[in-house]
């Protein structure tokens, strides 16, 4: 399997992301071996627990409600300092600048099951989750979302990712240490800090993964993309894939009130404060069809337009 793997890679002038795999190499130690062994040693406190839960949830709401439903989707509006704060918990999750993460992202949706779709699921389980993670694409990513380079904070935040991700990382070992010295200090960073990246990553590796082998079509059969109620309950909303493919603009992923989607609860309250605006809601009725999956646009911002039918929130 190895030598398939890089045979495709060098055919398709692929290289391995060394930086990359040595980073996630040592998250993935510290996630699988660390923080179990330091909590079987010393053991986690309060406080730990607290920290790792909140900034599950802030880097992770970052990711879904700030990368891709904002950023990468556009499926709402505002204000600039509600977008920079977004984006800031979004580095935390060490998943790239949103510049790159979106731009992938869009690729992902112009090509979907096709050779340039970052995370082809038609590669198998372990590219799809991670593999495609430490590759460098020889694929410009950036075509397909022209419109990043052109918002101000979105490129801050692009160059500032890298100090913006070692300030996150820093947090949870300054939390721990000022509580219980280089002891809490350590424990907090391996909780908190990379445990709880580690979780992160693979919860939203699972919706280019899982979300795209099994689970439900409810909307359209015409590419690989699926349902999975679980996925939405680790990935704050973003498991109801299928219908995300068929409408890729709604501010929604579960647009029924029953599906569980931290993601959409946040914007929608965000624009009842007054913090968000031009909601983008999809008629569900208009579904894509059956048949053999044709490719998309090129211009990913042209895709399900038709389909959009209010920009009011619910």
């Amino acid at each position: 399997m190895g030598h398939h793997l890089n045979a495709g890679i060098e055919d398709l002038g692929r290289t391995w992301d060394v930086p990359t795999i040595g980073l996630f190499s040592l998250v993935t130690s510290a996630g699988l071996i660390g923080v179990p062994l330091f909590g079987y040693v010393y053991g986690y406190t309060k406080l730990d627990w607290a920290l790792a839960g909140a900034l599950y949830l802030i880097s992770g709401l970052g990711i879904t409600v700030g990368y891709h439903r904002l950023a990468s989707h556009r499926s709402f509006r505002c204000p600039d300092w509600v977008k920079a704060v977004l984006l800031v918990a979004g580095s935390l999750a060490m998943e790239n600048s949103a510049l790159k993460w979106s731009a992938n992202h869009a690729r992902h949706h112009a090509r979907v099951d096709q050779e340039e779709d970052p995370y082809n699921a038609t590669k198998g389980f372990w590219y799809s989750h991670c593999v495609w993670f430490f590759m460098k694409s020889p694929y410009k990513t950036e075509r397909y979302a022209p419109w990043l380079r052109k918002d101000s904070i979105v490129m801050w935040q692009h160059r500032w990712y890298v100090p913006l991700l070692l300030s996150g990382m820093a947090l949870p070992f300054l939390v721990g240490y000022a509580y219980h010295g280089w002891i809490g200090g350590v424990g907090c960073f391996l909780l908190a800090g990379a445990g709880r990246i580690f979780l992160v990553l693979n919860s939203t590796f699972c919706i280019n993964s899982v979300c795209h082998l099994w689970g439900s079509q409810p909307y359209s059969r015409s590419n690989s993309s699926r349902d999975s109620w679980w996925v939405s309950l680790i990935t704050l909303g973003e498991g109801y894939h299928n219908y995300h493919h068929t409408f890729p603009r709604d501010y929604r992923n579960g647009h029924q009130w029953y599906n569980v989607d931290p993601s959409k609860w946040l914007i929608y309250a965000l624009s009842k404060l007054g913090l968000a605006e031009g909601l983008v809601r999809c008629d569900s009725t208009k579904r894509v069809g059956t048949g053999p999956r044709n490719a998309a646009p090129g211009r990913f911002e042209d895709i399900a337009v038709e389909h959009v039918v209010t920009a009011k929130a619910r």
